[in-house]
C-alpha cells in the first residue's frame, strides 16, 4: 500500500468557547460593566493591532444554542502565542463571569500534491490559503470530524491513489459553492481530541445545511466520516459584543 501523505501547515488556530454568567453579569451596575468591558476592549485592541502586521487574525462570534454563547477564534504563527492570548483573556475581569465550555486547538492544513522538489511555501496562492485572514462574512459552522478506522471502513488502510480520488469527487462538491461558502481546514492530529476541525463560513446559513447535506452522499463522508458536534455562530464586531452584554 502506497502512502505518500504530505501536508502543509500554516497559522495555529485556537477556537475558544464560552458560556456567559448572565445573573451574574446582571447584578453589575451599568458603570460595572462599562468598567470590565473596557478593559476587554482594550484587550482585544491589542490583539488587532498586531494583527495589521499580518501575524494572525481573530474574530468573535455569538454561539446559538445551549452550547455556548460566545466563541473566540484565534490565529497565530505559534502556539506559544495562543496560550498567551488564552491567559491574557483569563486574566481579565470579563473572564470571571464567563465558563469555557469547550475548546479545540489545530493548525490550518493543505494536502501537498506538488511535484516533490517543488516549495509549496514559495506560491503565493497557497501561503493565502495557510496565512489567511478569518473570512468576513455573518455565519461561521464549526465542527470537529475523524476519518474512521473500523474493521469494514479503514481510511488509512486504503492506498494514497484511492484516497486522492475519492477526495477529489470530495472537493468537487465543495467548489459547487464557490463565492456562497469560505472553508479553513484545521488540522487537530495530536493537537485535540478529532482529526480536524472545520470552519465554514457564509453570508447565508443555509448553505452550511445544503453543502453538509450534499456532501452525506460522497462516499468520503458516507463511508469514512465520523462526525463531532456542530457550532453555528454569528459574527460579532465590538460594538456588536457590546450590544450582546446589554450596553
Amino acid at each position: 500500500m502506497s502512502n505518500n501523505t504530505e501536508t502543509l501547515e500554516g497559522w495555529y488556530c485556537f477556537n475558544d468557547f464560552r458560556k456567559i454568567d448572565w445573573t451574574r453579569w446582571k447584578l453589575l451596575s451599568v458603570e460595572q460593566r462599562l468598567k470590565v468591558l473596557e478593559e476587554l476592549t482594550d484587550l482585544l485592541n491589542t490583539w488587532t493591532v498586531y494583527e495589521q502586521n499580518a501575524e494572525g487574525d481573530h474574530a468573535i462570534f455569538q454561539i446559538l444554542g445551549h452550547k455556548a454563547d460566545i466563541m473566540f477564534m484565534f490565529l497565530r504563527p505559534t502556539l506559544k502565542e495562543l496560550a498567551q492570548i488564552e491567559l491574557a483573556f483569563n486574566k481579565t475581569k470579563f473572564a470571571e463571569f464567563t465558563v469555557q465550555t469547550t475548546s479545540y486547538v489545530s493548525v490550518i492544513e493543505l494536502s501537498n500534491y506538488l511535484p516533490k522538489g517543488e516549495d509549496p511555501y514559495s506560491r503565493p496562492e497557497i501561503r493565502a490559503r495557510l496565512y489567511t485572514a478569518i473570512p468576513n462574512k455573518e455565519y461561521i459552522c464549526f465542527y470537529p470530524m475523524n476519518k474512521l478506522r473500523s474493521e469494514v471502513n479503514n481510511w488509512y488502510m486504503l492506498s494514497s491513489e484511492e484516497r486522492n480520488h475519492m477526495m477529489r469527487s470530495h472537493s468537487l462538491i465543495g467548489r459547487q459553492y464557490a463565492g456562497k461558502v469560505k472553508q479553513i481546514i484545521l488540522g487537530s492530529v495530536g493537537l485535540d481530541d478529532y482529526e480536524w476541525g472545520v470552519a465554514l463560513f457564509a453570508d447565508d446559513p443555509i448553505y452550511f445545511k445544503k453543502l453538509i447535506y450534499e456532501m452525506r452522499f460522497d462516499e468520503v463522508s458516507a463511508r469514512f466520516g465520523e462526525f463531532g458536534s456542530f457550532y453555528i455562530g454569528r459574527y460579532l464586531l465590538n460594538e456588536q459584543l457590546d450590544q450582546l452584554l446589554e450596553l
